[in-house]
């Protein structure tokens, strides 16, 4: 029996959850809407908010759980990657609810917990080990092999820009409001995706390059532009269909390569951009053309959420792998 209090505040949301014996409970998601001002997160105005927010989070958590913060058994918590003003928030809070209550602390990282959301109880079984995950975020593009909950590897990672990176670039490129990548997502629906055409990444094994392919979207724009001032208004949802499209392309072409070379025919995504409908679309229907097991998380689980903090807490807390008083957050943590 155990009951788990988690918090996640890598970035710009802040997030609480519970954990009751496996089973999330509760999970809260405070969003900042301060940075759709700036087109992007700004890293000191998210630290300031989630000051703001997390008490209230913490509240919301425990009453939807319907607990008391004497009945909690353990703190997980966001140790890193992520932005540091915004991790030192959730770290230092966790460490004080965690003293104040003589309970454990269990440290996350941010990247294992996005896969571990495959485990959160809902209405299809999980993964079976070993499996292949395909993390794509707004930092990070991996394929990894999980061998266990904790026993995994990267065989492929981009080389500089992610996934995530080129839809918001790319977003902010077309004028489009942050956060763009939900966006591009809507008006691909009705776009036609073999409208453009942009730069493929020439690069070897399973890694990955974003850098050259937002550089080739930058001078289509440009050069249309120059042509016709409203090409961007006139030809949006085309755009933003061939920029989908390619993305989830370069993406699936390195998972395909991957499961090949493992043997492994079971396949997941998660992270933020694993909410995108183009490249939900393409793991299905690798389901049929290739027979693989596809594991899609729900979208609340997607993005950056407390509940995937929760389920890899309660995991570490089976092993009790716990951590002391001077833990610290990481902006840059080895996986």
């Amino acid at each position: 029996m155990s009951i788990i209090l988690a918090i996640e505040s890598s970035c710009d949301d802040t997030s609480v959850a519970i954990c009751n014996n496996g089973k999330i409970t509760s999970n809260v998601i405070a969003n900042q809407t301060i940075h759709q001002n700036y087109g992007g997160v700004v890293p000191e105005l998210a630290s300031r908010v989630h000051q703001k927010n997390i008490v209230p989070a913490i509240h919301q958590a425990l009453q939807q759980a319907g607990v008391s913060k004497k009945e909690i058994d353990a703190v997980a918590f966001t140790r890193g990657p992520g932005l540091l003003g915004s991790l030192l928030v959730g770290v230092s809070f966790a460490k004080s609810f965690a003293l104040a209550l003589n309970i454990p602390l269990v440290s996350v990282n941010h990247m294992h917990a996005h896969i571990l959301a495959h485990f959160i109880p809902g209405d299809k079984n999980p993964p079976e080990f070993p499996f292949l995950c395909l993390t794509v975020s707004g930092g990070h593009t991996q394929i990894v092999l999980i061998k266990d909950y904790f026993n995994m590897e990267i065989v492929g990672e981009t080389l500089d820009d992610a996934a995530g990176e080129a839809f918001d670039k790319t977003a902010k490129l077309l004028n489009l409001p942050y956060p763009g990548g939900p966006l591009i997502d809507k008006h691909a629906k009705v776009g036609n995706s073999q409208a453009f055409q942009f730069a493929k990444p020439q690069i070897a094994d399973l890694n990955f390059s974003f850098s050259g392919f937002k550089t080739s979207i930058l001078y289509l724009l440009r050069k249309h532009v120059a042509a016709n001032p409203n090409f961007v208004v006139e030809n949006l949802n085309d755009i933003c269909a061939s920029v989908q499209y390619s993305i989830v392309q370069i993406l699936m072409n390195k998972l395909e390569t991957a499961a090949l070379r493992f043997g492994i025919k079971q396949v997941a995504i998660a992270g933020g951009v694993s909410a995108n409908s183009g490249l939900r679309n393409a793991l299905e229907a690798n389901h049929e053309k290739l027979g693989w097991q596809t594991f899609i998380p729900p979208f609340q689980y997607c993005t950056d959420n407390a509940g995937m903090i929760a389920i890899a807490g309660y995991y570490k807390f089976l092993e009790k792998d716990f951590v002391d008083q001077s833990v610290s957050p990481m902006a840059r943590m080895e996986f």
